[in-house]
């Protein structure tokens, strides 16, 4: 009988079967489709074949304009795969990846089927895990994702054992000159995504180095904050959101009327860089609330969203000895590095911290919070350490919890353990 009891708690939990494929979704335009209902671009022309010859693609010339790209010229031409012999289709696994068109050559271009943009190579062979960001003006999305990306490539990655990279050359190149090389080597502020200037994704995979742990996607869509509050904007932002396997919201802690006035008072004659004008937090929700979460079947979403408190920094201003807001040794105050497994101990002690001061200081949001998303946990992070004053960094960029929220998720898509603090 012990022989018997010990067997079934010694036993391994059984090992979840893995799919044949996974549903794509596409990191530009987030249209989920069947990994075989890809398309393929051509990898050379044929000028007296006219199925073959250069032309314009207008399904993706269509998607450039939403984003305020230049149209592209005549480019190789987009093949069906119904096209193509069962015998010259090439596949991994159950996977479609390649064919070998009627001129005999192979092409590897798999493109999504609803805006003909390139899709990346792990496509239908890992799950689609997309991480989004959003928020509403001024709450710092632009700092945030650029400080964000540099902390995992430089440091993150490599205490999960992973690398972070872009998705393509293109990609790196944006990223490094127009966020990264400003802000880090030039301490010079980022401005705020303008609605106007519409920009396409950034695309960076977290790659493991165990083999069983597939890529994770990182598409980061700097989109203007005002849109997050305006129906037409966002509806072109709504699948990204809705098809999204983590949400980072962000929080300024100027949005909370109650506590704004004694921020700005606290910190003096010369309190640094702030805008007229907030948005309330909850009209976020609303917004999406309308755009995704109402059209679900529960009137919820179940994504694992991480509310993310920026600029923490400022919060300084409100810790007192036996503060109302937070005490002199609050955990918000403390930068915490987790290596290798999400430190539980220090995650709860953040997370119960603030989501008690989002309680005390806007009630309303919380509540909308809880009745609209079902799996939250609360963080505050500073993306620089300290307010620009015009800007321009006074100091060396020393972010504060900057990776946790992020960590959090992948701990909540099972890439990583929690572990209590040993």
């Amino acid at each position: 009988m012990l022989a018997f009891l010990k067997s079934i708690f010694n036993s391994k939990p059984p090992e979840k079967i893995k799919p044949d494929y996974y549903d794509i979704v596409c990191p530009y335009c987030f249209s989920k489709f069947h990994p075989n209902d890809v398309v393929f671009r051509a990898t050379h022309s044929v000028e007296d074949d006219e199925d073959y010859a250069l032309q314009e693609d207008d399904l993706l010339n269509r998607y450039r304009t939403k984003f305020n790209l230049s149209s592209l010229d005549e480019i190789e031409v987009v093949i069906k795969h119904e096209t193509i012999p069962e015998e010259n289709k090439h596949y991994v696994g159950k996977v479609l990846v390649g064919i070998t068109d009627r001129h005999g050559k192979l092409t590897r271009k798999r493109l999504c089927p609803n805006c003909h943009n390139e899709i990346p190579i792990t496509s239908g062979k890992v799950p689609s895990n997309i991480i989004s960001i959003v928020g509403a003006t001024q709450v710092g999305k632009t700092v945030y994702m650029t400080t964000l990306i540099h902390t995992l490539q430089q440091t993150t990655a490599s205490n999960f054992n992973a690398a972070c990279m872009p998705l393509n050359p293109e990609i790196s190149r944006k990223f490094r000159a127009d966020y990264e090389d400003p802000l880090y080597e030039n301490g010079q502020m980022l401005s705020s995504t303008q609605r106007e200037v519409q920009q396409e994704p950034f695309i960076f995979q977290f790659i493991f180095k165990d083999d069983n742990l597939p890529p994770l996607t990182l598409v980061f869509f700097d989109v203007a904050g005002e849109g997050m509050v305006d129906k037409e904007y966002l509806d072109l932002f709504a699948a990204h959101i809705k098809n999204s396997s983590g949400i980072l919201f962000l929080v300024d802690p100027l949005q909370i009327k109650t506590i704004r006035e004694k921020l700005l008072f606290n910190m003096g004659e010369d309190p640094g860089e702030f805008t007229s004008r907030y948005d309330e937090p909850r009209e976020v929700i609303l917004s999406l609330f309308d755009n995704f979460i109402g059209h679900e079947d529960s009137g919820r979403t179940n994504i694992p969203t991480a509310i993310v408190l920026t600029k923490s920094d400022m919060l300084e201003y409100l810790k007192e000895e036996d503060g109302e807001y937070f005490k002199t040794n609050a955990n918000v105050f403390n930068n915490v590095v987790h290596k290798k497994y999400l430190n539980l101990t220090e995650f709860q002690n953040i997370n119960g911290e603030i989501g008690r001061f989002i309680e005390n200081v806007d009630r309303p949001f919380k509540d909308a919070l809880e009745v609209n998303f079902t799996n939250t946990a609360y963080f505050a992070v500073s993306a620089l350490g300290s307010n620009p004053i015009d800007k321009k960094l006074t100091g060396v960029i020393n972010p504060i919890r900057v990776d946790e929220p992020f960590i959090w998720l992948l701990h909540k898509l099972d890439y990583i353990e929690g572990r209590e603090e040993e």
